[in-house]
């Protein structure tokens, strides 16, 4: 078992959580963790860098002027690699790095990557974050308060348009539904913040299905 603190707006410790390691797996599955940021990282990748073969370049397939008789170097069309203008002999092409999971492997390894935080202490139970305008500076005051001075998912139990542009504009901070989580946004952040709600939500998942 797993004791994880609550803590109010002023960093004050209200209460604990017991959590059962047996919820996110029980072990942390590194290859399975590994494969799952490798998806996220080449699914944010685009694959636009592209340039001209002779095929692409606009211009006559006419031969230049006729193989022999006038002194010149022989010569094809005008699209030929080796003039200026023509296409690139080894020519990139737009392509597409991303590839895909099954679902019950990225819960896996979202539950991995999740089980990691805890084990290292970087999960942090807040009892409520809402606001009734968007403040970015009480949002930061909050993470001064929890002791939060770098990278991290705040993770919420449904979406909140005060919370949202109160966190937006704070350095290396990112916001996301409970349900939205994925190993390669977890693990791409320090720490992993969590409202109450959303914390007890993530833990009785299986029961609300």
């Amino acid at each position: 078992m797993i004791t994880v603190s609550v803590y109010n707006r002023e960093g004050a410790e209200l209460e604990t959580l017991k959590v059962d390691e047996g919820i996110f797996g029980g072990c942390v599955r590194y290859p399975l963790l590994k494969q799952s940021i490798l998806m996220y990282q080449a699914n944010k990748r685009l694959g636009v860098a592209a340039t001209k073969n002779r095929s692409k370049v606009e211009g006559s397939t006419r031969k230049l002027y006729r193989q022999k008789g006038t002194g010149n170097a022989r010569a094809g069309m005008v699209r030929t690699p080796v003039r200026v203008g023509g296409g690139v002999t080894f020519a990139k092409a737009a392509r597409d790095f991303s590839f895909k999971m099954p679902r019950k492997q990225r819960r896996l390894a979202c539950d991995s990557a999740i089980l990691a935080k805890l084990q290292s202490g970087n999960v942090i139970v807040v009892d409520e974050l809402g606001f009734q305008s968007p403040k970015t500076k009480e949002f930061a005051r909050i993470l001064s308060n929890l002791k939060i001075n770098r990278s991290c998912l705040v993770a919420v139990e449904k979406h909140d348009e005060n919370l949202l542009k109160s966190v937006r504009n704070v350095s290396r901070v990112g916001l996301s539904a409970v349900s939205d989580l994925n190993a390669g946004e977890v693990c791409n952040r320090q720490k992993l913040l969590f409202t109450k709600e959303a914390f007890l939500a993530l833990l009785n998942r299986d029961q609300n299905v």
